[in-house]
Protein backbone atom coordinates (compact mmCIF):
# COMPACT_ATOMS: atom_id res chain seq x y z
CA UNK A 1 0.00 0.00 0.00
CA UNK A 2 2.79 2.43 0.95
CA UNK A 3 4.33 2.47 -2.63
CA UNK A 4 0.79 3.04 -4.48
CA UNK A 5 1.22 5.98 -1.92
CA UNK A 6 4.28 6.96 -2.92
CA UNK A 7 3.13 6.97 -6.59
CA UNK A 8 0.74 9.30 -5.84
CA UNK A 9 2.71 11.57 -3.95
CA UNK A 10 4.82 11.84 -7.23
CA UNK A 11 1.91 12.48 -9.54
CA UNK A 12 1.10 15.68 -7.31
CA UNK A 13 5.15 16.53 -7.09
CA UNK A 14 4.57 15.85 -11.00
CA UNK A 15 1.83 18.09 -11.15
CA UNK A 16 3.52 21.16 -9.24
CA UNK A 17 6.84 20.83 -11.48
CA UNK A 18 4.32 21.79 -14.40
CA UNK A 19 3.08 24.62 -13.16
CA UNK A 20 4.42 27.85 -12.98
CA UNK A 21 5.14 29.47 -9.88
CA UNK A 22 4.22 26.07 -7.97
CA UNK A 23 7.05 24.12 -6.26
CA UNK A 24 7.85 20.62 -6.65
CA UNK A 25 10.05 20.46 -4.01
CA UNK A 26 7.22 22.43 -1.83
CA UNK A 27 5.10 19.63 -2.73
CA UNK A 28 7.35 17.01 -1.59
CA UNK A 29 7.62 19.05 1.66
CA UNK A 30 3.48 19.37 1.99
CA UNK A 31 3.32 15.83 1.41
CA UNK A 32 5.84 14.51 3.88
CA UNK A 33 8.40 13.48 1.28
CA UNK A 34 10.82 16.22 1.03
CA UNK A 35 13.53 14.84 3.76
CA UNK A 36 13.56 11.41 2.49
CA UNK A 37 14.04 12.16 -0.86
CA UNK A 38 16.75 14.32 -0.75
CA UNK A 39 18.52 11.79 1.29
CA UNK A 40 17.42 8.90 -1.15
CA UNK A 41 19.56 10.96 -3.82
CA UNK A 42 21.97 12.62 -1.63
CA UNK A 43 23.06 9.28 0.03
CA UNK A 44 22.14 6.88 -2.92
CA UNK A 45 25.00 4.64 -2.47
CA UNK A 46 24.82 4.02 1.32
CA UNK A 47 21.76 1.76 0.79
CA UNK A 48 21.17 1.73 -2.48
CA UNK A 49 18.09 -0.73 -2.66
CA UNK A 50 15.63 1.28 -0.30
CA UNK A 51 16.73 4.79 -2.58
CA UNK A 52 16.10 3.14 -5.65
CA UNK A 53 12.55 2.08 -4.36
CA UNK A 54 11.75 5.02 -2.80
CA UNK A 55 13.00 7.06 -6.17
CA UNK A 56 11.24 4.54 -8.78
CA UNK A 57 8.45 5.01 -6.92
CA UNK A 58 7.77 8.85 -6.83
CA UNK A 59 9.86 8.84 -10.34
CA UNK A 60 7.31 6.57 -11.95
CA UNK A 61 4.42 8.88 -10.46
CA UNK A 62 6.02 12.19 -11.49
CA UNK A 63 6.60 10.72 -14.89
CA UNK A 64 3.37 9.51 -15.27
CA UNK A 65 1.76 13.40 -14.30
CA UNK A 66 4.12 14.90 -16.84
CA UNK A 67 2.78 12.60 -19.63
CA UNK A 68 -0.86 12.46 -19.14
CA UNK A 69 -1.50 15.94 -18.14
CA UNK A 70 0.77 18.25 -19.54
CA UNK A 71 -1.14 18.59 -22.64
CA UNK A 72 -4.33 19.50 -20.03
CA UNK A 73 -2.12 22.08 -18.29
CA UNK A 74 -1.55 23.38 -21.35
CA UNK A 75 -4.70 23.82 -22.86
CA UNK A 76 -6.53 24.71 -19.51
CA UNK A 77 -3.68 27.81 -19.45
CA UNK A 78 -4.87 28.93 -22.75
CA UNK A 79 -8.51 28.74 -22.38
CA UNK A 80 -8.91 29.72 -18.65
CA UNK A 81 -5.87 32.24 -17.86
CA UNK A 82 -7.23 33.56 -14.80
CA UNK A 83 -8.92 30.82 -13.03
CA UNK A 84 -5.88 28.96 -13.68
CA UNK A 85 -3.45 31.52 -12.72
CA UNK A 86 -5.49 32.19 -9.24
CA UNK A 87 -5.67 28.26 -8.68
CA UNK A 88 -2.04 28.57 -9.03
CA UNK A 89 -1.86 31.65 -6.82
CA UNK A 90 -4.12 29.24 -4.59
CA UNK A 91 -2.07 26.86 -4.28
CA UNK A 92 1.26 29.09 -3.68
CA UNK A 93 -0.52 30.71 -0.68
CA UNK A 94 -1.70 27.59 0.99
CA UNK A 95 2.29 26.38 0.63
CA UNK A 96 3.15 29.52 3.18
CA UNK A 97 1.46 28.51 6.48
CA UNK A 98 3.19 25.03 5.77
CA UNK A 99 6.45 25.99 5.08
CA UNK A 100 6.47 29.05 7.99
CA UNK A 101 5.53 26.25 10.60
CA UNK A 102 8.28 24.51 9.17
CA UNK A 103 11.11 26.92 9.53
CA UNK A 104 9.37 26.97 13.52
CA UNK A 105 10.14 23.77 14.12
CA UNK A 106 13.64 24.57 13.77
CA UNK A 107 15.58 26.83 16.41
CA UNK A 108 15.62 30.47 14.50
CA UNK A 109 17.32 33.49 15.49
CA UNK A 110 15.29 36.92 14.98
CA UNK A 111 17.54 38.23 12.05
CA UNK A 112 16.55 34.85 9.91
CA UNK A 113 13.94 37.25 8.56
CA UNK A 114 16.85 38.77 6.73
CA UNK A 115 17.03 35.70 4.75
CA UNK A 116 12.83 35.84 3.82
CA UNK A 117 14.04 39.68 2.29
CA UNK A 118 16.48 37.75 -0.05
CA UNK A 119 14.55 35.31 -1.10
CA UNK A 120 11.89 37.36 -2.33
CA UNK A 121 14.36 39.84 -3.69
CA UNK A 122 15.99 36.64 -5.50
CA UNK A 123 12.76 36.07 -6.92
CA UNK A 124 12.33 39.05 -8.15
CA UNK A 125 15.61 39.12 -9.76
CA UNK A 126 14.94 36.50 -11.85
CA UNK A 127 12.21 38.19 -14.10
CA UNK A 128 14.54 39.32 -16.42
CA UNK A 129 13.41 39.40 -20.40
CA UNK A 130 13.65 35.63 -21.46
CA UNK A 131 13.67 36.07 -25.70
CA UNK A 132 17.17 35.90 -25.78
CA UNK A 133 17.28 32.80 -23.66
CA UNK A 134 14.24 31.49 -25.63
CA UNK A 135 16.20 32.00 -29.56
CA UNK A 136 19.04 30.18 -28.30
CA UNK A 137 16.83 26.78 -26.87
CA UNK A 138 15.37 26.92 -30.30
CA UNK A 139 18.85 27.21 -32.02
CA UNK A 140 20.41 24.43 -34.41
CA UNK A 141 23.32 22.80 -33.55
CA UNK A 142 26.05 22.80 -30.61
CA UNK A 143 25.34 26.50 -28.90
CA UNK A 144 21.27 24.73 -28.11
CA UNK A 145 22.49 21.41 -27.19
CA UNK A 146 25.32 23.21 -24.32
CA UNK A 147 22.25 25.78 -23.40
CA UNK A 148 19.88 23.30 -22.87
CA UNK A 149 22.06 21.31 -20.77
CA UNK A 150 22.95 24.67 -19.23
CA UNK A 151 19.66 25.45 -18.68
CA UNK A 152 18.66 21.95 -16.99
CA UNK A 153 21.18 22.18 -14.34
CA UNK A 154 19.63 25.50 -13.37
CA UNK A 155 16.30 24.48 -13.53
CA UNK A 156 17.34 21.05 -11.31
CA UNK A 157 17.99 23.41 -8.17
CA UNK A 158 14.68 24.40 -8.74
CA UNK A 159 13.18 20.99 -8.56
CA UNK A 160 15.10 20.21 -5.49
CA UNK A 161 15.16 23.34 -3.35
CA UNK A 162 11.49 23.74 -2.20
CA UNK A 163 9.77 27.15 -2.66
CA UNK A 164 11.41 27.50 -6.40
CA UNK A 165 9.50 26.40 -8.93
CA UNK A 166 10.77 24.35 -12.34
CA UNK A 167 8.53 25.54 -14.19
CA UNK A 168 8.48 29.16 -12.85
CA UNK A 169 12.29 28.44 -13.36
CA UNK A 170 11.52 27.78 -16.96
CA UNK A 171 9.08 30.64 -17.46
CA UNK A 172 12.29 33.12 -16.36
CA UNK A 173 14.07 31.78 -18.95
CA UNK A 174 11.68 31.86 -21.76
CA UNK A 175 11.85 28.20 -21.83
CA UNK A 176 7.93 27.19 -20.49
CA UNK A 177 6.22 27.02 -23.21
CA UNK A 178 8.40 25.70 -25.80
CA UNK A 179 9.40 22.95 -23.52
CA UNK A 180 5.62 22.04 -22.57
CA UNK A 181 5.19 21.16 -26.06
CA UNK A 182 8.59 19.33 -26.74
CA UNK A 183 7.15 17.28 -24.09
CA UNK A 184 3.61 17.31 -25.63
CA UNK A 185 5.00 16.57 -29.09
CA UNK A 186 8.20 13.92 -27.71
CA UNK A 187 10.25 16.46 -28.83
CA UNK A 188 13.49 14.01 -27.65
CA UNK A 189 16.41 15.93 -29.24
CA UNK A 190 14.98 19.05 -27.12
CA UNK A 191 14.12 17.25 -24.15
CA UNK A 192 17.58 14.80 -23.72
CA UNK A 193 19.86 17.82 -23.13
CA UNK A 194 17.58 19.23 -20.83
CA UNK A 195 17.34 16.36 -18.68
CA UNK A 196 20.87 15.42 -18.88
CA UNK A 197 21.52 19.19 -17.34
CA UNK A 198 18.80 18.66 -15.04
CA UNK A 199 20.34 15.14 -13.64
CA UNK A 200 23.51 16.39 -13.35
CA UNK A 201 22.22 19.73 -11.50
CA UNK A 202 20.12 17.15 -9.06
CA UNK A 203 23.22 14.99 -8.14
CA UNK A 204 25.70 17.84 -7.66
CA UNK A 205 23.08 20.54 -5.88
CA UNK A 206 21.29 17.85 -3.43
CA UNK A 207 23.76 17.09 -1.16
CA UNK A 208 24.48 20.49 -0.51
CA UNK A 209 21.15 21.73 0.25
CA UNK A 210 20.65 18.72 2.73
CA UNK A 211 23.68 19.60 4.45
CA UNK A 212 22.31 23.10 4.53
CA UNK A 213 18.85 22.32 5.73
CA UNK A 214 21.13 20.17 8.33
CA UNK A 215 22.91 22.59 9.65
CA UNK A 216 20.97 26.13 9.08
CA UNK A 217 17.01 24.86 9.17
CA UNK A 218 15.52 27.78 10.18
CA UNK A 219 17.73 30.04 7.77
CA UNK A 220 16.89 27.53 4.81
CA UNK A 221 13.53 27.98 5.27
CA UNK A 222 12.98 31.39 5.63
CA UNK A 223 15.05 31.72 2.23
CA UNK A 224 12.72 29.12 0.68
CA UNK A 225 9.24 30.76 2.33
CA UNK A 226 10.79 34.33 0.52
CA UNK A 227 10.90 32.36 -2.96
CA UNK A 228 7.77 31.06 -2.54
CA UNK A 229 6.32 34.50 -1.46
CA UNK A 230 8.64 36.61 -3.98
CA UNK A 231 6.96 34.23 -6.72
CA UNK A 232 3.29 35.18 -6.53
CA UNK A 233 4.06 38.52 -8.15
CA UNK A 234 5.19 37.11 -11.32
CA UNK A 235 2.04 34.52 -11.04
CA UNK A 236 -0.21 37.44 -10.89
CA UNK A 237 -2.16 37.72 -14.59
CA UNK A 238 -4.12 40.98 -12.86
CA UNK A 239 -7.10 41.84 -12.36
CA UNK A 240 -10.12 39.48 -13.63
CA UNK A 241 -13.32 41.24 -14.69
CA UNK A 242 -17.11 39.63 -15.61
CA UNK A 243 -17.75 36.13 -14.40
CA UNK A 244 -13.83 35.59 -14.02
CA UNK A 245 -14.29 37.19 -10.90
CA UNK A 246 -16.14 34.77 -9.29
CA UNK A 247 -13.91 31.54 -11.21
CA UNK A 248 -10.72 33.19 -10.03
CA UNK A 249 -12.20 33.54 -6.44
CA UNK A 250 -13.28 29.77 -6.60
CA UNK A 251 -10.24 28.86 -8.07
CA UNK A 252 -8.23 30.36 -5.50
CA UNK A 253 -10.01 28.65 -2.37
CA UNK A 254 -9.76 25.11 -3.88
CA UNK A 255 -6.15 25.33 -4.70
CA UNK A 256 -5.35 27.30 -0.98
CA UNK A 257 -7.85 24.89 1.01
CA UNK A 258 -6.54 21.95 -0.62
CA UNK A 259 -2.72 22.14 -0.25
CA UNK A 260 -3.39 23.83 3.24
CA UNK A 261 -4.84 20.79 3.87
CA UNK A 262 -2.79 18.56 3.22
CA UNK A 263 0.14 20.58 5.01
CA UNK A 264 -1.74 20.43 8.40
CA UNK A 265 -2.02 16.41 7.23
CA UNK A 266 1.24 15.59 6.05
CA UNK A 267 3.39 18.81 8.79
CA UNK A 268 2.23 18.65 12.69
Amino acid sequence: MKYIMNFLKGVAIGLATLVPGVSGGTMAVILGVYDDLIHAIGSFFEDSKKHAVLLLELGAGAFTALLLFSKLIEAALKNYHFPMSFLFIGVICGGVPVLYKKSRQQERKRNDIIFLIIGFVLVLAMTVEPSATTALATAKGAVSIVFLFIAGIVIAVALILPGISGSFMLLTLGLYQITLRAINERNIPFLIPIGFGAIVGTLATTKAIEKLLQKYPGKTYMLILGFVIGSLIPVFPGMPRGINILTSIMAFIIGFAFIFWLGKKEIT
